[in-house]
């Protein structure tokens, strides 16, 4: 079992059962995702989702991360970063089965996406059926203009680091 939480200040922070923090990390994609409003997670606890007040999603695999938490090559990766909702992100939730992810926002919407690219396949209440299977012709939401950003193997997550060394006044500088 593994607890995460959700910050202001764009942290999140995973915890033991026992109420051990294992981990403290921050997202480094180009977009700033601000504080974080929601998150959940797949059914096995490989990936971990996250909404944040700019209306920003961030998909981790957290996967090997949980395999062995104390072995410091399984790190947590930060796969996609998108702009779903011109607002905040009041929830999220992924479905496995279908390979999708909805999200709600503080603008009364309710969007469908492609859970593993980010793809757009539309609103609750459009006119037309949502199709799945089609993710060859792009399209956004009217009032976001950001294609979604996959994140490179290379990159490497911000986590928070604790000072060494504390600032100390030094009057002679």
């Amino acid at each position: 079992p593994l607890l995460a939480s959700a910050h202001e200040s764009s942290c999140i922070r995973l915890w033991s059962i026992q109420g051990n923090l294992m981990k403290e990390l921050l997202p480094f994609s180009e977009h700033p995702s601000g504080p974080l409003t929601a998150l959940c997670t797949d059914i096995f606890t490989k990936i971990l989702l996250t909404g944040s007040k700019e209306g920003y999603i961030i998909r981790w695999n957290i996967a090997s991360f949980l395999e062995d938490s104390r072995n410091r090559k399984n790190k947590i990766k930060e796969e996609l970063c998108w702009r779903a909702h011109a607002t905040e992100v009041v929830d999220l939730f992924i479905e496995e089965e279908k390979n999708v992810i909805a999200t709600a926002s503080v603008d009364g919407s309710v969007r469908l996406w492609h859970a593993r690219i980010g793809y757009y396949f539309g609103y609750f209440g459009q006119a037309r059926k949502f199709e799945l299977s089609d993710t060859s012709r792009l399209i956004l939401p009217s009032d976001v203009k950001d294609f979604s950003a996959i994140i490179k193997e290379e990159s490497q997550h911000m986590e928070k680091m604790q000072a060494i060394y504390p600032l100390r006044l030094d009057r002679d500088k």
